[in-house]
């Protein structure tokens, strides 16, 4: 703010700036490098236990850094769209994984909003059902309210799309979005996933409690079900249970 003012640079000032752009360098040969993992968490109903499918998670196993959280390289991902190709990953080992028999029921795999909004989008998602042998009535995409509501009538037509083919699609994260009712009125969904800040405050927290009955409530309505995500103690699980 002062003219003539001399500052000091300091390396440490953009190494976190040139960290993050070696990584996204990373980030684009990781499906070629064999480098990306799915794990898979299993989804059962809630009055008998029963498994009915699962969700596939994407997890990158940096060959020097190890891990590396989701939170990080998603984001990262989506910026440089190297996603598309890490999503077509993920969607063809999911299929490949279930139609193999690993997978019992149907498979969950997630959308990037950067997915979604390609042309051939239901075109590339038909071709790898058909090169792993697996029905589309075993494929379920996940989307959220973000995605589908960046442009409407573009959203329907491709939820449309991939309905008319027999795969079943979730809103995921209910809840956390400002217009969730609207979307679930206007788009042809088939259940919704009812998001885990909701599901880790039951049953102490009472607003979280009368927000999560209302969801109920809203699926049995609509004739949608309902997935919980993040169930991790018994008191949740009564409490999802008995509502």
């Amino acid at each position: 703010r002062q003219r003539g003012l001399i500052c000091r640079y300091f390396r440490e000032m953009d190494d976190t700036a040139r960290a993050r752009r070696a990584l996204a360098r990373d980030l684009q040969l990781a499906a070629a490098h064999g480098e990306l993992e799915l794990h898979y968490q299993l989804q059962t109903t809630l009055i008998d236990g029963k498994i009915c499918g699962a969700e596939a998670l994407m997890r990158w196993r940096h060959p020097k850094r190890g891990m590396i959280s989701p939170a990080e390289f998603i984001p990262l991902a989506e910026e440089t769209e190297a996603i598309v190709t890490m999503g077509e990953w993920a969607l063809r080992t999911a299929s490949r994984d279930a139609a193999a028999g690993r997978i019992p029921g149907t498979v969950a795999v997630n959308l990037s909003p950067v997915q979604f909004g390609r042309e051939d989008l239901a075109e590339t998602i038909h071709a790898i059902l058909l090169e792993n042998g697996l029905s589309p009535r075993r494929l379920e995409v996940e989307v959220t309210e973000s995605t589908v509501m960046s442009d409407q009538s573009r959203g329907l037509h491709i939820l449309r799309k991939l309905k008319s083919m027999g795969i079943s699609v979730a809103m995921d994260d209910f809840g956390t979005g400002h217009s969730s009712l609207a979307t679930l009125h206007a788009f042809p969904f088939d259940k919704i996933k009812l998001d885990q800040s909701f599901v880790k405050r039951l049953p102490e927290d009472a607003a979280a409690a009368a927000i999560v009955r209302t969801v109920l409530a809203l699926g049995a309505s609509l004739g949608m079900p309902v997935l919980a995500e993040g169930i991790e103690t018994e008191a949740q699980w009564h409490f999802l249970a008995a509502a």
